[in-house]
């Protein structure tokens, strides 16, 4: 194979790693703005308190509505999280192409080793706001909507104050269950694709 052959194969191969780089950047960015998304759905929907206050709207079925959305804007977050983690693992992949023990010091130092994933802070912010909302919500129907029976008769209890709780449960099993998926996603992507040693 002529040395022209190999230097055009080269070429041809650092022209695709440089665009699969800028694609994969970005899916960071679409999913950040996905986030984003959420958030903005989050806030609309306290215009389900005002449902409530003029009675269009069961108050148990806003509050389930209001826990349904916020596990929402956590399944965005879990997915975002670690499309970001993947997609960092591709980046770094790439960027062993191209840098050498050298560039730690010339450009950043971040592709040497292999960064575990964690929570991105600016997603970590949009889980606690999720969070806080689900807390209020459900502390809120806990002590107006709940509290009051335990001193009622059990001829009283109206099945659809459960409502809240219920949604919260399957909720909260559906999250961990994609948490556990995404997770075992990212771990297979790091054994499979561990990249090229750093010369």
């Amino acid at each position: 194979m002529s040395h022209a052959t190999k230097s055009g194969e080269k070429s041809r191969k650092d022209d695709f790693l440089l665009a699969m780089y800028r694609e994969t950047w970005g899916n960071i960015n679409r999913h950040i703005l996905v986030v984003w998304q959420s958030v903005a759905a989050l806030l609309g929907a306290f215009a389900v308190l005002a449902l409530i206050e003029k009675k269009v709207l069961p108050i148990d079925l806003a509050c389930a509505l209001l826990v349904l959305i916020c596990a929402w804007v956590g399944a965005h977050v879990i997915d975002s999280n670690y499309w970001f983690a993947r997609n960092l693992i591709i980046i770094t992949n790439i960027e062993r192409q191209f840098l050498s023990r050298h560039d730690a010091r010339l450009i950043h130092p971040y592709f040497l080793k292999d960064r575990p994933p964690s929570m991105l802070d600016h997603l970590y912010v949009q889980a606690c706001l999720a969070g806080g909302v689900l807390a209020l919500v459900i502390g809120w129907h806990f002590f107006t909507r709940v509290t009051p029976g335990f001193a009622s008769p059990l001829s009283n209890f109206d099945p659809a104050r459960v409502l809240p709780y219920l949604v919260f449960i399957v909720s909260a099993g559906c999250l961990m269950r994609l948490r556990k998926k995404q997770k075992k996603a990212t771990a297979w992507l790091i054994r499979e694709s561990p990249g090229a040693p750093v010369e």
